[in-house]
């Protein structure tokens, strides 16, 4: 591969290469230190010492640089704003456009220093990391934490980005007082939800954006639905690519996403009765629901690998396949078939096409929308998870048309096969194929090229440790050389290459979402079984339940995004979470006291909230501590996720259809059990791996 230290160095500005900060040579530093302790020249204390004046060094380097260019673009704002004051009294068109021209060259060199910033934190948080990785020491922690808030600290310079604030505010206000804005005596303050629209100001908001987005709820739903990001920020006078962007396709993307949760879920509160009226055990709708996730755990990987072409094509076959298999799931009630209706579910989960809906997302999707576009992908999956079960709650009705039955059991699939059908049309009409620049799997997207380093604010980048922040760096041997075969920037190229990519802390997260996955699939898929034997809950009643736990979805995620993640860090979010888990799952249980609806609902809320938290923290922390060269490719971080989840669901349901033949009255305590153990092993996992690593 191309070494980090030469691809560092290729996005740096010529005329500024003596202000980044060093990382040539901080890297050859650590290898001294390594050889000098080696050999017993050098002990650690020294050692510390010497890096930390090192690095403070090069920061006030940078940090004094970024100073003095932020007084050259304030004082041509200021000349500029005297040209201004002069001309505004007698406006002349020919001036006032000379003026604006001055004012958005101001902005391309403010994106220039923006983009310096940026390059020095990434720099600076890839050296520290390669520290710990040599010494074993959590010398990232110490650093950041005594130079956090001391007040002749520099280092929050680099990260709070100081005094741009005041220039972008500075260029904002004079580029809103040059519009034309036909007699109005409003000013940019009169009307702050009104921003200004000027492509240089957007450009800098979201290089704003880039450096300062801090964990907050849109942030949060965007790393939820783990669409992966390069290491480096691309070029800021490159344009974003918006051929390949298209609104009413990303919208299409959304709705593929709602109708397939909806499809997955709607069938819940229904599978069991409908086993049985097929003369199955009712036990046997976890087979029904969790063949679905079996057809998926193949189709994400032709999926993913099928959008590496098209993503018209799939989407196409993905409706085709939803409909028919919909369609063969209604019609097994007629049939008298258990196995069509296994066999039209295997057709639905055939036809999962959430791989191709986070892929055009990360490639076609400009940089400066695709954190909203992220969310909205997760809301829609939450929306779909939540309008299931309440759509078949509504669909107690029975009729019989030309010798075919429409009730509780067969309308959800004629429901979605309707669905499917309507949206195929709208597919037909409204979609547009982006440019396929890049066929080759091997080679990168450039769309993707994002910092993930700076997306957390201040502390988070910095503070995770190395073991989190797995990537493409170049193996220790190789440091003394710059230059390494191209072939190991690559994407993965099959699973067992992914897999290869993965450190220790990103198998444990894996594990938790494998454990959260398969603890919500219980609860779900046998909720029906359950409430039915124990409270004799009817299908409207289910469905209701099923519908409330998924509506927690979205303000669960509102408030971990806007309040818990800015009061704890996310590992200490993620144990928390686990443990709330782990006590949701020994509430469940039927031991002592005879069971209660109060304790069903009340311990299934807890359970299901607490993964959600759960969910999205670790995803979140996944979007950022997975290798980059899993951002792209068919084997991507996405991909992964999806695939951990979806085994968790089928081995969940697989367990409640083996479990019933124990009988209904044990079927709640043998299926919490696998729940249990793997809760344990998740957070002991998490605990030796944050805790004892090093």
């Amino acid at each position: 591969m191309v070494a980090f230290g030469k691809r560092l160095k290729e996005r740096q500005l010529e005329e500024w290469q003596g202000y980044y900060i060093n990382y040539k040579l901080m890297k050859k530093r650590v290898k001294q230190y390594a050889q000098h302790i080696e050999v017993g020249t050098l002990d650690r204390r020294h050692v510390l010492k010497d890096f930390s004046r090192m690095l403070d060094n090069q920061i006030e380097k940078v940090v004094l640089f970024l100073l003095e260019q932020q007084g050259v673009l304030a004082s041509r704002i200021a000349k500029l704003g005297e040209e201004q004051d002069a001309v505004l009294p007698e406006p002349e068109l020919q001036k006032i456009a000379h003026l604006r021209e001055q004012y958005r060259a101001v902005g391309q060199d403010l994106l220039k220093l923006f983009s310096f910033v940026e390059i020095n934190a990434i720099g600076l948080r890839k050296i520290l990391k390669k520290f710990d990785k040599r010494f074993g020491y959590r010398f990232t922690d110490y650093y950041v934490k005594t130079r956090a808030n001391h007040p002749y600290s520099q280092l929050q310079q680099v990260f709070k980005h100081v005094g741009f604030g005041a220039v972008v505010g500075a260029l904002s206000r004079n580029l809103h007082d040059l519009q034309d804005r036909h007699g109005s005596y409003l000013s940019i303050y009169d009307q702050p939800t009104l921003p200004l629209q000027d492509p240089v100001i957007d450009s800098i908001r979201a290089a704003v954006d880039r450096l300062s987005n801090s964990t907050n709820f849109l942030n949060f739903l965007g790393q939820h639905a783990l669409i992966m990001q390069e290491e480096l920020p691309a070029h800021t006078d490159e344009p974003i690519d918006d051929q390949k962007y298209h609104f009413m396709s990303l919208i299409l993307n959304l709705a593929n996403t709602f109708l397939y949760m909806v499809n997955t879920y709607i069938i819940v509160p229904t599978a069991d009765d409908y086993s049985e009226n097929l003369g199955a055990a009712p036990t046997v709708c976890g087979i029904v629901i969790g063949s679905m996730a079996v057809a998926q755990v193949f189709s994400s990987v032709y999926f993913s690998a099928w959008s590496n072409k098209s993503y018209f094509r799939p989407l196409v076959f993905s409706s085709i396949t939803l409909f028919l298999g919909n369609a063969l799931y209604a019609l097994a009630y007629d049939l008298n078939s258990i196995w069509i209706l296994l066999l039209g579910r295997l057709c639905c989960g055939l036809g999962s096409a959430r791989a191709v809906n986070r892929r055009y997302i990360s490639d076609c999707v400009p940089l400066k929308i695709r954190l909203q576009a992220s969310a909205g992908f997760v809301s829609a999956s939450a929306l779909g998870m939540a309008c299931g079960p309440a759509l078949a709650g509504l669909l107690q009705i029975n009729f019989k048309i030309y010798k075919i039955t429409f009730n509780q059991d067969t309308l959800p699939g004629w429901v979605m096969t309707a669905g499917w059908l309507m949206y195929l049309i709208w597919l037909s009409f409204s979609f547009k194929e982006p440019s396929h620049d890049i066929e080759d799997n091997d080679k990168p997207h450039k769309s993707n090229a994002e910092s993930s380093a700076l997306e957390k604010g201040q502390k988070q980048p910095l503070l995770v440790s190395s073991e989190n922040k797995a990537d493409e760096e170049a193996p220790e041997d190789c440091d003394a050389s710059e230059e390494a075969p191209q072939e190991s920037r690559k994407p993965a190229n099959s699973i067992g290459s992914a897999y290869r990519l993965l450190t220790p802390s990103v198998k444990v997260q894996l594990l938790i979402y494998f454990m959260l996955k398969y603890a919500m699939e219980i609860l779900l898929s046998e909720s029906s079984v359950i409430t039915t034997y124990y409270f004799g809950w009817s299908t409207s009643t289910v469905a209701i339940f099923l519908a409330c736990l998924g509506l927690t979805v979205l303000p669960v995620n509102i408030v971990v995004g806007n309040y818990i993640s800015n009061m704890f860090e996310d590992r200490q979010i993620l144990l928390a979470s686990e443990i709330m888990v782990f006590i949701g799952i020994i509430c469940s249980f039927n031991l002592i006291f005879p069971y209660s609806e109060p304790q069903y609902i009340c311990s299934g809320l807890l359970m299901f909230v607490s993964a959600e938290v759960l969910e999205g923290v670790n995803l979140s922390l996944l979007s950022r501590v997975m290798s980059s060269r899993l951002s792209r490719g068919t084997y991507n971080g996405g991909l992964l996720s999806t695939e951990a989840g979806t085994i968790a669901r089928v081995i969940a349901d697989a367990t409640i259809t083996l479990a019933g033949y124990v009988g209904v009255s044990r079927l709640l305590n043998i299926t919490l059990l696998p729940s249990l153990f793997i809760c344990i092993a998740s957070i002991i996992a998490t605990f030796y791996t944050y805790n004892s690593l090093y």
